[in-house]
């Protein structure tokens, strides 16, 4: 039975696809009436021999059960592929489920997708008021929050303007807007917020954090596991579809960094058109590389390591600034290195392909795996094109017959975020009066 005090209630939940084979060619309109005009049977015969197009089922969700009270901020993390976009969509009435259950109590926000419940020839004005209405509220109280809503997108310019023509940036900070504070019951939030300019982030959450206070509900997806800690009280890790674990943000976070790692070393998108960014840029590659050039996925804690972006511009004119974050297992970041080669640095770049390589010198990082998240992003005006979290990871190993480090002569476990040599100086005074 579902619990009085839930406000939302998931029951057995599950989600299926089906996956059919890919066209092969000659697979066409044509071929296929060719076919039938030579052997008007012969689809028959195929289907008796089994050899009709193929399909195989993927469940994207597996018999889910979870129990979320009023006033709660929870996180949903995961591996790509985990199933975490997939619960939200169902959660929001988006997607179907192919079995089980879900009971909510109270009015739902979503922000899924960039867009998501706007209409494109409605100016940003009419879809403040049209998303308002799916929500199910009236004109006047809409209009009690329709100021505050514009000022927090800081589109006033643009609201008569259809929003067709504005930029996926433009397009999260008036769908954030309208469904933050639209007054929802129950907020769900994608990490569509990877896309808009630092600042736009940080007042994101902290009207996540102020939903929450309010006593509302809040579900929120990300790859950034300092914002999950930081915003939510407690954490579902989905695993292939299943809750694999459920608690307090810091144990669950700690548990998904630390178990079942993986170490890849280079990730690559060969098809510029679907790698992540947009119509200004799009990154296409991401490698950790050794000293001497090669792509590792471990190294020694007195080894240098570069971390390199690969990336294409396609529309002339923009200051770029490449960076990256390493974060450690439990998910904090160690620092952000931005591409400053003065030979680009503030520069207008023409379209072509760059790669840009960032130089971690050894004796830094401390052991264990550290993962890369690859941004890119302009300036004037400062607006993030693409963030891919956990883009590669690496692992970092303690030699302890190693002489060069900062271990020393120690040989215990080491704490620490970093591990520094550092340059030691040491004075004496000898003591004097003393009788020998």
């Amino acid at each position: 039975m579902f619990m009085s005090e839930s406000i939302i209630s998931v029951e057995n939940l599950s989600k299926r696809y089906i996956i059919g084979r890919q066209a092969q060619k000659g697979d066409g309109l044509r071929h296929v009436l060719e076919q039938a005009v030579r052997a008007p049977f012969g689809w028959l015969r195929s289907a008796n021999n089994g050899k009709r197009a193929k399909t195989e089922e993927f469940w994207a969700l597996r018999d889910i059960n979870i129990e979320v009270k009023q006033g709660e901020v929870v996180g949903f993390i995961g591996r790509n592929g985990a199933g975490k976009s997939t619960l939200l969509k169902i959660l929001s009435r988006i997607t179907e489920p192919t079995r089980g259950r879900i009971h909510l109590r109270g009015r739902v926000s979503s922000l899924l997708e960039v867009g998501t419940g706007f209409h494109p020839e409605l100016t940003g004005r009419e879809n403040i008021y049209l998303n308002g209405a799916i929500l199910g509220m009236g004109r006047l109280e809409i209009k009690r929050k329709f100021d505050e809503i514009v000022a927090f997108s800081s589109l006033e310019k643009f609201l008569d303007t259809p929003v067709k023509r504005y930029s996926s940036g433009m397009y999260v900070r008036l769908a954030f807007a309208v469904a933050a504070h639209l007054e929802p019951e129950i907020l769900v939030v994608d990490e569509v917020l990877a896309v808009g300019d630092a600042e736009f982030q940080r007042k994101c959450l902290q009207k996540m954090d102020d939903v929450a206070h309010a006593g509302r509900t809040v579900l929120f997806v990300s790859h950034n596991m300092q914002a999950v800690t930081r915003l939510c009280s407690r954490c579902i890790l989905l695993h292939k579809g299943q809750v694999e674990l459920d608690g307090p943000s810091a144990q669950v976070a700690s548990a998904y960094m630390n178990s079942g790692v993986t170490t890849t070393a280079v990730r690559e998108w060969e098809d510029v058109s679907s790698a992540p960014g947009d119509e200004v840029v799009r990154l296409c590659g991401v490698r950790v590389r050794s000293g001497e050039g090669a792509v590792v996925d471990s190294i020694e804690v007195h080894e240098s390591v570069g971390i390199e972006l690969e990336f294409e511009v396609l529309v002339p004119g923009h200051k770029f600034l490449p960076h990256f974050a390493l974060r450690n297992q439990d998910g904090t970041v160690l620092f952000v290195a931005v591409d400053l080669d003065p030979a680009w640095r503030g520069q207008r770049r023409a379209p072509g392909r760059y790669v840009s390589t960032g130089w971690i010198p050894g004796n830094l990082l401390a052991e264990g795996y550290i993962y890369v998240e690859a941004v890119m992003m302009t300036l004037d005006p400062e607006a993030v094109h693409a963030i891919v979290g956990e883009a590669v990871a690496f692992r970092v190993v303690d030699d302890f017959s190693a002489t060069n480090t900062s271990r020393g002569d120690y040989g215990q476990p080491m704490p620490g975020l970093i591990r520094p040599l550092l340059d030691w100086t040491t004075s004496f005074l000898p003591r004097t009066g003393v009788n020998d």
